[in-house]
């Protein structure tokens, strides 16, 4: 079985859209935006949006299932206030839960949470809570609800302890994922991603997360930042902070995806990392969407990039299946009731 583990809803209904500007616009007047209600979207247009879209790639490209959250650039946790990032995640999580249930064979839902810079996670730890009684088998954690200025915690603060004690309890990993910039200089796809993939992982070099949390999952996606092109770089600043190896305090707890968009990307991420740290995915439809010039093929079919490589049967079984199965083990139960 081909799982990818990292898809977001870039095709949903234009309500959707239009629902939020509504938000936005009363909440940057000053009024209330709880007044905003979605407009009614039907079973034959959430179809249609998935049918010619994201599960016509998934089968031309022969994967199989899609882990699938709401699109993160849109998550937007630094517009507006905490209300309105409550009521913007439950109808962007609501929306996602009826494509899963649509298409249970390929698509298992993932959340985003509302969070707005250095206040409470309560309605984070709400939301997810909500989201995995929907049968929900991730959820997407935006390490910087600021947009691009940084001005909150890093993830090993006791500020995000709550949020991990739910995580724990309910046995749920984290993409850490952040969403849109609201920095000039930060490209939201090409720069701001990568940054806080790259940011995420010294965050955890610095601390002892695991320590206190043993059982946490973090998935770093984009393989990973620069992490894996620079893995002497953080090896050597583990030891210089007086830290053990990295693959020793935090590889058993953190994973990255193949989202890197060519072949040679693939092999270092491999080579570096190993099989048994990086889960298959490709982001479709997501941040690039076109043709390599170069190979004919469109830059986010990552398949073909680890179809490419001489890989055993084992390994290829982990990257394809085995590691989501053990990553995301609501989705595992998931596939094992559906007979998958």
């Amino acid at each position: 079985m081909i799982i990818d583990c990292h898809g977001h809803y870039t095709t949903a209904s234009p309500k959707l859209q239009a629902y939020r500007d509504e938000q936005l616009r009363l909440f940057s007047e000053g009024k209330d935006t709880s007044i905003v209600k979605m407009a009614s979207v039907s079973d034959d247009e959430i179809i249609d949006s998935i049918v010619n879209n994201q599960l016509k790639l998934i089968k031309e490209r022969g994967g199989d299932l899609t882990i699938f959250s709401p699109k993160a650039s849109a998550m937007g946790q630094h517009q507006g206030d905490l209300q309105t990032s409550i009521a913007w995640a439950k109808e962007s999580n609501d929306l996602i839960h009826r494509v899963c249930e649509l298409f249970p064979e390929n698509f298992a839902p993932g959340c985003q949470l509302p969070q707005q810079d250095n206040q409470t996670l309560q309605p984070a730890i709400d939301e997810l809570r909500r989201c995995v009684d929907m049968g929900f088998v991730g959820f997407n954690l935006n390490p910087d609800p600021s947009g691009g200025h940084w001005t909150g915690k890093p993830l090993t603060d006791p500020y995000w302890y709550p949020l991990y004690e739910v995580m724990a309890e309910l046995d749920v990993p984290a993409m850490i994922h952040v969403s849109g910039s609201c920095n000039e200089c930060h490209h939201t796809t090409g720069a701001h991603y990568i940054n806080a993939d790259t940011s995420a992982f010294m965050q955890l070099i610095q601390g002892d997360l695991f320590a206190t949390f043993p059982s946490l999952r973090f998935i770093i996606p984009h393989g990973g930042g620069a992490i894996p092109y620079h893995w002497g770089r953080y090896r050597g600043l583990a030891q210089m902070l007086g830290k053990p190896e990295p693959s020793e305090y935090i590889m058993k707890n953190v994973f990255f995806d193949t989202c890197v968009y060519h072949k040679p990307g693939v092999e270092l991420l491999l080579s570096v990392i190993g099989t048994d740290n990086v889960l298959f995915g490709s982001e479709m439809l997501g941040a690039v969407k076109g043709i390599d010039p170069n190979t004919g093929q469109y830059f986010d079919d990552t398949k073909k990039y680890v179809d490419q490589l001489d890989l055993s049967e084992d390994d290829r079984y982990k990257l394809f299946e085995g590691n989501a199965r053990r990553v995301f083990p609501r989705l595992d139960q998931r596939l094992t009731a559906l007979g998958l």
